[in-house]
This record gives C-alpha cells, structure tokens and sequence, in this order.
C-alpha cells in the first residue's frame, strides 16, 4: 500500500522538526540548571548563600531543582590523585651550606567537606607546611646525607607532615626529592676542594709508586747480588774439581797446562828466534839482545 503524502503533511512534519531543533537547546539548558551531574572519582559540595548544605559523592545525574536559584552554587571536586611540585626550596644544612631542594608530593583528597571549608587555602597550606617541614629536617643532614638518604628523607618529610594533612582531609602517598643542588659559587668551591683532594691522592699514590718501585729494585739487587756470591762461591769448587778430574788423566792435563799458558801469551808482546836450538840462548840474553823499540 502506498502512502502519499500531502502537502499539508510534509508542512507539518518540518514545523514539528524545527520546534524540536529551537526546543533542544533549551531541554538542554533546562536539564543543565536542574541536574547535578558527578563523574567517577568525584564530589560535588552544594552550598546555599555560601554555606554548605549537602556533598553529593555517588557517580550520575542527580535531580537538584533548587541548583537554579542564584544563591544556590555547586563546586565539583575532584577526588583522584593528584601531584605538585615545589621548585627552588632553600634550606641551610648542618654546616650552613645553602641547598636547593625540589620537591614532589603525590596526595589524593579525602573529605572535600574539609578541604575546602576547615581551611582557607589548602593549597598555599601545603607548601607551606611541606617547605616548613623540609627546612626542619633537612636543616639537620650534611650535604652529602641529603643526597645519599633521598629516599629515607622523603619518608620522614611525609611522616612529619601526615597528621596535619590528614585534618586537612588530604592524604599524602608519596613524597620524593627529586634534586639536590647548591648556589653556584658554592659549587665552585667544592669542585674545587674535590679537584684539591685528587690531586692530593693522585700525588699519594705517585710517591707510594716510587717507594715501592725502589723498595723493589733494591729487594732485586739483593736477590740478585746474593745469586752472584753464591755462583762467584761455587767458581772455584767448580775448578777444582774440574782440575781434579784433569789429573787424572796426566797427557791431557799437560795439554791443558800448556794450552793454558799459551792463552797468557800477548801476541803483541811475544818475540820468536829462529836458528837456535834449546838451551842455546837463555830468554833473558835473547831479549837484551833486541832492539828496545822493538819491545812494545
């Protein structure tokens, strides 16, 4: 079956579609000012002429027809966990020396009901008490305990602080140093007193190089002089004996006697004289006989 539609019709039917486009907005607009909308991790305080009158934690659309009256405001809150960090916090270690601290601090809020009407400001609270607090403790740590203890000291900074917080209707989870620095000229020094120390230890141990190098050498001209006397010691035995064996063979101990003295001969000094038989002409006529620029 077909359906014609008549002009009529269609006229309405756009009337219709455009009254619902102009009364949108306002549905809209009507929903907003009658409706308390709360998201998950979060708490609307409902106020009359400034004061509280009702929190609304539960997630959803809650109907408030009185949220359009002037005097009636509404302030979400939000209830996740939520960070700051606080840059620059000077604080005078044990010994006076300017230290420059940041901190960070991870809290979520618990009552909204307190955190914004049992103080004025608990945001400036906060880091005050948390800058308080940092002068305080850290006020009584050496420069390096700061920063080897990062970890233990944040312990204490949030324990120190929890009470206080906690009336607050904060709860703090973590507190952390995240950097520790000094004022430059501070630095300076000590960059320079460490520089001092190394070349101090660098010196140390190049004079207990030296030491030990010649407590070394000396031990080894012992060692090896004591070597020495012992082989110098066993020269002769070794002669001797070697003699020994020698005589007993008499042919080859002459030949060694008499090869031992030809080695004692100087070449440059030795004259030799032919034409005479042994016993002939005695050594001493023969060298008187020479020559005395021959003899050299």
């Amino acid at each position: 079956m077909n359906t014609v539609w008549s002009s009529t019709q269609i006229l309405q039917s756009i009337g219709g579609l455009l009254v619902a486009m102009l009364l949108a907005p306002a549905i809209r607009w009507v929903f907003h000012r009658l409706v308390i909308e709360v998201e998950d991790e979060t708490s609307v305080l409902v106020t009359r002429f400034g004061k509280l009158e009702r929190t609304i934690a539960a997630p959803g659309a809650h109907f408030f027809p009185q949220k359009i009256l002037p005097w009636v405001g509404v302030i979400p809150v939000s209830m996740q966990r939520d960070f700051r960090h606080y840059r620059d916090i000077h604080v005078n270690d044990r010994s006076g020396t300017t230290v420059i601290v940041d901190l960070w601090i991870e809290f979520r809020l618990t009552d909204a009901e307190r955190a914004l009407f049992r103080i004025e400001n608990w945001e400036k609270s906060l880091q005050s008490l948390l800058t308080h607090s940092a002068t305080s403790i850290l006020g009584a740590q050496e420069f390096k305990q700061i920063l080897e203890n990062r970890s233990e000291l944040g312990n204490v900074l949030k324990s120190d602080i929890l009470a206080e917080t906690t009336r607050w209707g904060l709860r703090i989870e973590e507190v952390f140093i995240r950097q520790v620095s000094v004022l430059p000229e501070i630095s300076r020094h000590m960059f320079e007193a460490v520089a001092a120390r190394l070349e101090r230890a660098k010196a140390d141990v190049d004079e207990e190089g030296r030491i030990r190098v010649a407590e070394l050498e000396a031990e080894t001209s012992r060692l090896v002089a004591a070597l020495v006397a012992e082989a110098k010691g066993q020269y002769p035995a070794a002669v001797g004996k070697a003699y020994e064996e020698l005589a007993r063979d008499p042919e080859v101990f002459a030949a060694y006697r008499e090869l031992y003295e030809l080695s004692l001969v100087r070449p440059h000094r030795t004259i030799a004289f032919r034409g005479f038989s042994r016993g002939e002409v005695r050594e001493m006529d023969a060298v008187m006989a020479v020559s005395p620029d021959k003899i050299g």
